[in-house]
């Protein structure tokens, strides 16, 4: 007898549980019955409102709840807002990975420092091989990015197919490694393509991204006209091609190059392990040997491009550096934009640097990593998918994206701009079908969650009003007011200054709390905020300030 076709096929659900709405901290589910599998697992970097924050992660409360369904975590590329939350997910949500060559050399590294190497399952995978994990098939794709081995994943599902970009660049020129596999795309798109996810980054740019290789012939332009001088190239660490380039043009002008900046270190040895950078012997020395050459034949690869306060440009801007001091006679080259909120920080350090007398370089010795509008329209055209699900930026960019993929021809009602946390369900036809939970959680040193909203609006607090500290001793027996109040503050008024205040206040928290005493009250909490309510209001009519109260009463 003839088996009944199953009319209810199971729908594909597609949740990003990060990396929408902002730059970083990139993380999207595949859900397909009884399989998960995710798709990158980055961090992002604290807001200026997080105070003392290292990291931001993603809440992955959702995986948790479905363990027993998540089969693997399958990365596009090495870049922290990928890959940089693996270690603290790993913790609780021990599945295998599957990257590509120098994606997984650096994910490595990082197990390496959490001791979590024996514990995770590791696969590198090839770029056409494809990978079958439960109810999904995964193909991973050549793409160019500013980093090597990026990948672009075909995703198949009974559903259908959907193609996830990662980030990614058309560049026919690359500086390592093959240009990308656009035949693959077509061939994606002549079989059926039910969804892209497409990277948004530069959608509001119009025109076509250069090619990394131009930024080689720009150091060679620099390289020419300060012959004379030290110079300092400042990049992402992760950006190996640009490495890569610099240390091509040194090795043309007779220069010796030294890597400065932990993180960059690391990854060029890694890459250098794998053959993912080639470097002329005896062009690389230590920091140590510097002093055996002129400044005419020195060049300085360093981490800080950002602004970052503790990398080793601002390091050496700031005169903190133990080993090398920048100054008159130096050159340095920013060779990257600032990322979007850290434009103080960049012309902080470029002031810095002005200052001490050296000539600074910041425009045109970068190019981006990312696609602009013609490059995106390409992938469109070769993929013609049904649905498009722009990912991978702020509002601002999905919603440009989502214009692009109208200009050419996808109906409005088939463009999803999601939120983090919302499932999308791709069947027949497509719908957001309900939210999962998401949120951020804070990285502060060691903690990873204990810090929440609550100790955040403390800090924030703090930060703007300072603290007054109000001790006092009670007796346990009678409840009368042995000693104090004493009051000391932090961060509210100078206290040597403000002698007269600080008096003023302690008699009126005194005269409050003999009050409250007086009539045989022992509830020590209803004493605590009768100290706070005076004493807040006091110094709010002589200051305008709301300075956090800290009451502590003592037994005697």
């Amino acid at each position: 007898m003839k088996k009944k076709e199953n009319k209810n096929v199971s729908g594909l659900k597609v949740i990003p549980l990060g990396g929408l709405e902002q730059i970083g901290m990139n993380i999207t589910a595949f859900e397909y019955e009884d399989s998960i599998i995710v798709v990158d697992c980055g961090l992002s970097f604290p807001a200026d409102d997080m105070l003392g924050i290292d990291l931001v992660i993603p809440d992955v409360t959702y995986l948790k709840d479905n363990v027993d369904k998540v089969k693997a975590f399958v990365i596009t590329h090495g870049h922290e807002d990928h890959i940089g939350a693996l270690p603290y997910v790993l913790r609780e949500l021990n599945v295998p990975i599957y990257a590509t060559r120098l994606t997984m050399g650096i994910i490595e590294n990082k197990l390496k420092e959490n001791n979590q190497l024996k514990s995770v399952k590791r696969k590198v995978v090839k770029f056409g091989q494809s990978i079958n994990l439960g109810q999904f098939r995964v193909e991973f794709i050549k793409t160019n990015h500013s980093i090597v081995d990026a990948a672009a994943l075909a995703i198949y599902s009974p559903a259908g197919i959907v193609v996830h970009t990662g980030d990614f660049k058309v560049d026919y020129t690359p500086v390592f490694g093959d240009a990308i596999d656009l035949q693959r795309f077509a061939e994606l798109g002549k079989k059926g393509v039910l969804a892209l996810m497409c990277d948004s980054t530069n959608a509001e740019r119009p025109g076509f991204t250069p090619s990394e290789k131009t930024v080689g012939k720009t150091f060679d332009t620099l390289f020419e006209e300060h012959k004379n001088t030290r110079i300092f190239v400042a990049t992402f660490a992760s950006n190996v091609d640009r490495v890569q380039q610099i240390i091509n043009t040194a090795y043309k002008f007779q220069r010796k190059v030294c890597v400065e900046g932990r993180s960059m270190v690391n990854i060029i040895e890694t890459a250098r392990n794998l053959g993912c950078i080639n470097i002329p012997d005896n062009t690389l020395i230590e920091i140590e040997q510097m002093k055996n050459y002129p400044d005419e034949q020195q060049v300085i690869i360093t981490t800080g491009s950002q602004g970052e306060s503790m990398a080793a440009l601002s390091r050496m801007a700031s005169g903190m550096h133990r080993k090398i001091t920048v100054g008159a006679g130096d050159t340095v080259i920013f060779s990257s934009s600032p990322i979007p909120g850290n434009e103080k920080s960049v012309t902080k350090v470029i002031n810095e640097l002005l200052r001490k007398g050296a000539d600074v370089i910041f425009q045109d010795a970068h190019v981006s990593g990312h696609a602009c509008q013609e490059e995106i329209k390409l992938l469109y055209t070769l993929i013609k998918p049904k649905y498009a699900i722009p990912v991978h930026g702020e509002f601002k960019h999905l919603k440009a994206q989502a214009k692009i993929a109208q200009s050419l021809g996808i109906e409005k009602e088939n463009i999803f701009i999601l939120s983090s946390g919302d499932v999308l369900e791709l069947k027949e036809e497509a719908k957001v079908v309900g939210r999962v939970p998401v949120g951020t959680i804070l990285v502060d040193g060691l903690g990873v969650g204990d810090v929440g909203n609550v100790v955040l609006r403390d800090r924030q607090h703090l930060a703007e009003d300072g603290i007054m500290v109000v001790v006092m001793s009670l007796d346990q027996y009678t409840g009368q007011l042995v000693a104090g109040p004493d009051i000391v503050s932090r961060g509210f008024v100078y206290m040597k200054e403000s002698d007269e205040l600080i008096e003023e206040a302690r008699a009126t928290v005194y005269e409050a709390v003999q009050k409250y005493l007086d009539r045989g009250i022992t509830d020590w909490g209803k004493l605590k905020n009768t100290t706070k309510d005076s004493l807040s209001d006091y110094v709010w009519k002589k200051t305008k300030r709301r300075p956090m109260i800290l009451p502590i009463i003592m037994k005697v």
